[in-house]
């Protein structure tokens, strides 16, 4: 059984108001053994598509290499949007080594809610997936059930709103739930009526470029 750990502390900017919130990052960062065009850092994978969808909402000439440039460049990309990134999940077990969510077992959680209260900033999480069985919405719905907190529908419409208030608190946090910038969510991408109505009207467009449009008005 491999004990798949997060590699990567909470990356959160005093400037943060929004957290970009994941499950974890493949098996190989919790080992060492990048491949070539992976970057050392949160969502660095050669194979994810967070960083190349800012990339192109905000022109920043990143550079995808395993070198201690290309995580400045994050780094500062982030401080200078106010924005962190704090995955859900701290560590799992995995009878077969590889990086799907559903794979995961034994599952141990960071506590968000507290995390949230140490940064009062922070006015929006911007979820890397759903609610499916061991995405990042699915597990914070469970964290806040330890709390006694449900989530309000604010929209309906993809990607789905919602709102919370925070324990002790008048503070509301919002949740935004984005498609996956995962290549396993393109099925899901392609199922969508708006992903479809695009592909009708700009036939050479794809499944990066919904997402790019998806992101950028909560970026």
């Amino acid at each position: 059984m491999f004990h798949h750990i997060h590699p990567y502390p909470p990356y959160i900017p005093e400037t943060a108001t929004k957290l970009i919130v994941g499950t974890l990052p493949p098996p190989r960062f919790t080992t060492g053994q990048l491949k070539e065009g992976d970057v050392d850092f949160c969502y660095g994978s050669r194979d994810g598509q967070l960083w190349p969808i800012l990339d192109r909402i905000f022109n920043l000439n990143l550079k995808f290499e395993t070198t201690a440039e290309a995580i400045v460049q994050r780094e500062h990309f982030l401080i200078k949007r106010g924005i962190g990134i704090c995955d859900m999940v701290a560590s799992a077990k995995r009878e077969k080594v590889d990086a799907s969510d559903i794979g995961m077992l034994e599952v141990e959680l960071r506590d968000l809610i507290a995390i949230l209260q140490q940064n009062p900033k922070i006015e929006m999480l911007l979820f890397t997936g759903g609610n499916s069985k061991n995405g990042p919405e699915y597990f914070f719905r469970r964290k806040l059930k330890e709390y006694n907190i449900s989530l309000k529908l604010v929209s309906n419409k993809v990607p789905r709103i919602h709102a919370f208030q925070l324990p002790d608190s008048r503070r509301i946090v919002k949740t935004v739930s984005l498609i996956a910038p995962s290549g396993a969510a393109n099925r899901a991408v392609g199922s969508l009526a708006a992903y479809k109505k695009m592909k009708d009207e700009f036939p050479e467009k794809t499944t990066v470029d919904f997402r790019v449009e998806q992101y950028k008005p909560f970026f």
